[in-house]
This record gives structure tokens, sequence and C-alpha cells, in this order.
């Protein structure tokens, strides 16, 4: 039977309305009564895998699910070995970089060598500044990053922007973007070139519903 691991949190009602189009129904997992980590779909057709965003390709990876939806943040932040298919257009959010509005700084050269800056996306962190040939300590948070430059922890953080309320409310401005990031339909390499449960079939409905709704 077809497995596929679905994200907690935002992205999770959007995943399940657009498998709903093709035919699977995993509605279940929004019961708020529901205590369920995985159901079978209402047609019997497939079973879904309830998990945090960050393990979604992990679970396709190891081959327990053959698909997955998760943010491109986590696969750039990951690197899983997995087989991205389809974006699918909903999620939007951007990896930017962030400083107090008070501070000079107004591009990321501006920050100071060797210095700090907060995240929970430590390896998109340290790529980008790598990139830029600017030596800085990454500082990894797991939680309210803005407080980094608000308590004088760090001159900046990397972080994931999606209207840009909270940063604003907390006195932060973004002087650059690394990336803009949507929701993914990823699969299993293995199971995607052996079609695994009608794998294929499942590709061409979701691919041809993305079509229907640009």
């Amino acid at each position: 039977m077809l497995t596929v691991a679905l994200p907690k949190g935002e992205l999770l009602k959007y995943s399940i309305r657009l498998l709903q189009s093709v035919g699977l129904d995993f509605s279940a997992f929004l019961d708020s009564g529901n205590r369920q980590l995985q159901i079978t779909d209402a047609n019997g057709k497939a079973q879904g895998l309830l998990v945090r965003a960050q393990d979604v390709p992990v679970y396709v990876e190891y081959g327990q699910a053959q698909l997955g939806i998760v943010g491109y943040d986590v696969l750039q932040e990951k690197k899983p070995q997995v087989a991205q298919l389809l974006d699918l257009q909903f999620g939007y959010c951007r990896m930017s970089v962030a400083v107090k509005a008070s501070s000079t700084y107004r591009s990321p050269l501006d920050l100071p060598a060797n210095g700090r800056v907060a995240s929970k996306y430590v390896n998109c962190a340290r790529e980008y500044f790598q990139n830029l040939d600017l030596p800085i300590e990454i500082i990894p948070l797991y939680g309210s990053v803005e407080l980094g430059p608000i308590t004088g922890m760090s001159e900046a953080i990397v972080d994931l922007v999606s209207t840009g309320r909270t940063l604003k409310e907390n006195g932060l401005i973004e002087i650059a973007t690394l990336y803009e990031s949507t929701a993914r339909l990823i699969a299993n390499p293995l199971g995607y070139r052996l079609n695994t449960g009608n794998l294929n079939e499942l590709i061409s409905k979701l691919r041809a519903a993305m079509m229907v709704s640009v």
C-alpha cells in the first residue's frame, strides 16, 4: 500500500486538500479529537503518516513513505536523498537575513567579520555566509531567534519569514533573502523508479491537479 508522509503545522490542511482532489482522503488528521499518527485513506488506497515537517524527508528517504509533502526550506537545510517532483505552490515564505532596525547594517556584507548570526537553519546560514566569504559564528537557536539581536547575543538572524509581522513587532528588518520557499512533493528514489503502489499514476494526477489550480 502506498504511504504518504504529511507535515504537521501550516502545510497540513493544504496538503490534505490537494490529496483530496486526486481521491486520497486524510482529512481525519484535521479532526481535533484525533490522536492517530497513521491512518488509512477512506477508500483504502493509501496510508498517511502525520509527522513533524523536519521528519518528512527522513521517512521518505528511508522508504517508510513513498511520497511526502514538505517545505523547500527543510530540503535546503537537510539535503536529503529524495526525488523532488513538484512545486506545489502553497506555503510561501522566504529565508531571510534580518537585523535590528536601529543598527547600521543594511547588507550582509556590512556585518562584522567573526560576528554572530542566530538561526535554527544552521546549515543554510553557514553555507550562505561561506559563499559571501564572510567569516561568521553561527549560534543555533530553535525558538524565538528574534531575541538574538534584541539581547545583543547576535548581530543578525537567518530565519523563515512569511508576512514579516513578527520581525516588525520586534524591531527587526530584512536585509537579504537567501531563497524563497514553497511546499514540494518528494518521493523515495527507489520507489519512484519501481513505481511502488502505482506511484506514477498518482504523481500524474497531482501534476494535472496543479495545472488546473494555476
